[in-house]
């Protein structure tokens, strides 16, 4: 799942890619994204070929896996199922995803710096450690206090878990 929301992203390997605003589709596995207003959901339509082959054990080393970009967002799909991802992001500093939505659960662990989530307008420090956990459709939001990178992993809600949120919604 690779990131892009800005006209001024870039692949590692292809150079500059106009996005019109939206996600950059892209076979390769790493994209460097420029802040800007992010879309409804960051992780949605994403398309680049995961780290992990679902079907062959792999063990990588996260530390050596997470990239940074300066003044950007670099994210990494590790692995894709039908029903999950698991993406690593690097946040420089000051970097940030505007409010948004998802409608999978979504587990985010802090492996290294610092971070402010916003979750329903409430916000929360996190350091490298601290494990999240966002219902589907919980509007949230990230900026970086310091370079930091994070692990997500998104997975569908269970059809009762799709039943249960629309009868609370109407």
């Amino acid at each position: 799942m690779g990131l892009a929301h800005s006209a001024n992203a870039t692949s590692a390997r292809q150079g500059p890619r106009p996005t019109r605003g939206r996600f950059l589709h892209s076979a390769f596995d790493l994209i460097q994204v420029k802040s800007g207003p992010a879309p409804p959901c960051y992780t949605e339509g994403m398309s680049e070929k995961p780290l992990i082959d679902a079907a062959r054990e792999k063990v990588l080393s996260l530390a050596a896996e997470t990239q940074f970009a300066p003044n950007g967002i670099v994210s990494r799909t590790l692995l894709r199922t039908a029903n999950s991802r698991v993406v690593l992001f690097g946040f420089a500093e000051g970097q940030e995803l505007s409010e948004h939505t998802s409608t999978q659960h979504a587990l985010i662990q802090i492996l290294s710096g610092e971070c402010d989530f916003s979750l329903a307008g409430r916000p929360h420090a996190l350091k490298a450690g601290d494990l999240l956990y966002m219902p589907p459709n919980l509007a949230h939001a990230v900026k970086a206090t310091k370079q930091f990178s994070m692990l997500l992993t998104l997975f569908k809600p269970e059809q009762e878990d799709r039943n249960v949120t629309d009868t609370i919604s109407q």
